[in-house]
Parts: structure tokens; sequence; C-alpha cells
């Protein structure tokens, strides 16, 4: 079955950076479209950015600038490079599979999540 384990998450201030991790098995990982998404407390969670396997990144406008999404297909490994986090981006944060190559179904398979605190 699919098995998504982020890593990585951790508390940093304002301006640092933080590099999530998520280790995927159970599934062929080079022939799906992969992404991040977080919920912070009280709110929907939301999607951050994905990349289908040999592309590259798409982005919330959020996020656009400061995060870089990249994927390893020979290591089963999707990656978040967090820059200059700012508090608004405190949230758990998902991995994700989506159900096809080219993310264009609204259905994903979800991780556990890892937390990200961000003080100011």
């Amino acid at each position: 079955q699919v098995q998504l384990v982020e890593s990585g998450g951790g508390s940093v201030q304002a301006g640092g950076s933080l590099r999530l991790s998520c280790a995927a098995s159970g599934f062929t990982f080079s022939a799906y479209c992969m992404g991040w998404f977080r919920q912070a407390p009280g709110k929907e969670r939301t999607w951050v950015a994905h990349i289908i396997p040999y592309g590259a990144g798409i982005y919330a406008d959020s996020v656009k600038g400061r995060f870089t999404i990249s994927r390893d297909n020979a290591k089963n490994a999707l990656h978040l490079q967090m820059n200059s986090l700012k508090p608004e981006d405190t949230a758990m944060y998902y991995c994700a599979r989506a159900r096809d190559r080219y993310c264009t179904s609204s259905t994903w398979d979800w991780g556990q999540g890892t937390q990200v605190t961000v003080s100011s």
C-alpha cells in the first residue's frame, strides 16, 4: 500500500530555513505526481506545491520564490526546501501522492504530516 513518511519539520525563527523530506514506498514513485500541502490550526488544508515525475515544480503564490519542491525518483524521495520562512508558514505539512502522473485528479493519498513552527 502507499506509504508516505515525512521528516524535517521543526521550530525556526522568521527568516530561517527548513528542508522537509518524504520517503515514499508501496508504489512506482516515478509514475506519479507528488505534492506538498499544509494545514494551519483552525484552517483547511491547502496546496503548497506539486511536481510531475520529470518536470518543474508548480507553486502557490504564497510560497513562490521562497520554497522549492524537488524529487529524487531513484531514491523514492520528495523534498521541500523552505527559505525566508514567515510566521504565517506555521502549519502541519503533508506529503501527498496524486492518483495520476500529471496531477489532473483532485484525489490524493496522504502522509501523517510534519509540524513546522515559525516564530517572529
